[in-house]
Parts: structure tokens; C-alpha cells; sequence
């Protein structure tokens, strides 16, 4: 198991661009959900931050709609995507293959698959207004529900959860399960997304 802080140090020291982690990631995200369902002709709602979890879903999103249909609702601030996260949004943003949709039009009901790419490991303390009400409505749907590394509303160290929290059929966690996740094991799959345990020299 990794705290969140082992992960963020992995991703500085791995000589690894953040960007190609989250191509790895996205690319993981899919290759995990065609192993588990049949996606062929399945309806799949991507639900997205502006965070590099939101991130991680552009990707996801692109490779998904290959053989899905597939809806994005951004609920982020574009303004606020980091370089990473930005440079895959503006790739999904003219995709003929997949829909970006706002809030307002969007049916929860109609989906088989919905990933929640919101939070991951990025949040900390209460989740206020509108999006506590979306965690909580998309929650409910009957659809199969996935987590992008963490589920969103659970704290990833210690498991911990918020006002609101999305409660995961299928949590796809990247590179490592997250301490926060111990009482999610059984439902949580550890994406390989290409880094390597580096070893502590002050270790040895």
C-alpha cells in the first residue's frame, strides 16, 4: 500500500513525463473495463474535475468511445486544468466519436457505465454545493459505477469519508492501492501505469 504523498514523490522521481502517466493511465483505465465488461455498444458517462484525476478520464474517454458511447460531463473550471490535464481535454474536446454535455442535459439513467473521475486523491475536507449534489445523484444511478483511482468523498490515506462520498462497484486505482482503499480491496484493480518502486537511498 502508498500513502498519497509515497505516489506524488514516485511521479516526480520516475523520469517519467506526467503527461505519458496519464496517457498510461487513461490507456489502463480502458484496457481494466474491456477485460471486466463487454463495452461493445455500452453507453459510458465519464464525469470529470479539473483535476489530473479529471485528467486521467479525458484519456479514458478517448480510447473508450473506440468501441462505446461516450458522454463527458466536464464540471470543472477549464481555466484551472494543468498542463496535462488541459492538453487531453482540448484532444477530446472537437472528438467527433464522443459527446461533451453540460449538467442540465444529462440523464443519469441512461448510462451502463459511469466512471467517476472527479476527486481521486486530490480531495480534502467538506464537499459544498453543487458538486456534493452530483456526487450524490450520480451515486444513485443503477448504472455499473467506477472510481478513477479513489472513489470521490473518500480520503485516500486513511479511508476516511466526506458529507458526500461515491460508493464504487469497480475502483481502478494507478499503480499502487491507496491506504485509504484497505476496506475496498476486493473491488479495487491496480492499473500498471509504467513507474517503477524507487528505492530510498537514505534506505540502504
Amino acid at each position: 500500500m502508498i500513502t498519497t504523498n509515497e505516489m506524488r514523490q514516485l511521479e516526480d522521481k520516475c523520469g517519467i513525463p506526467k503527461i505519458v502517466l496519464m496517457e498510461n493511465a487513461g490507456k489502463a483505465i480502458c484496457k481494466i473495463l474491456k477485460e471486466k465488461f463487454d463495452l461493445k455498444d455500452k453507453r459510458i458517462l465519464i464525469v470529470a474535475y479539473h483535476g489530473n484525476n479529471g485528467g486521467d478520464g479525458f484519456v479514458a474517454a478517448r480510447h473508450l468511445c473506440d468501441d462505446s458511447e461516450v458522454d463527458v460531463l466536464f464540471v470543472g473550471d477549464e481555466s484551472k486544468l494543468k498542463e496535462e490535464a488541459l492538453a487531453n481535454f482540448k484532444k477530446i474536446e472537437n472528438n467527433e466519436k464522443l459527446q461533451m454535455l453540460a449538467l442540465e442535459s444529462v440523464d443519469f439513467s441512461d448510462y451502463d457505465i459511469i466512471i467517476d473521475a472527479i476527486f481521486g486523491t486530490g480531495i480534502s475536507g467538506e464537499i459544498k454545493g453543487p458538486l456534493a449534489a452530483l456526487i450524490k445523484n450520480f451515486g444513485e444511478a443503477k448504472a455499473c459505477k467506477v472510481s478513477v483511482d479513489i472513489p470521490s468523498g473518500l480520503n485516500p490515506d486513511t479511508g476516511e469519508k466526506a458529507n458526500v462520498f461515491f460508493k464504487p462497484d469497480l475502483i481502478i486505482t494507478m499503480h499502487d492501492i491507496k491506504k485509504g482503499l484497505e476496506a475496498y480491496k476486493e473491488k479495487t484493480v491496480v492499473a500498471d501505469i509504467g513507474i517503477k518502486t524507487i528505492i530510498n537511498n537514505s534506505k540502504n
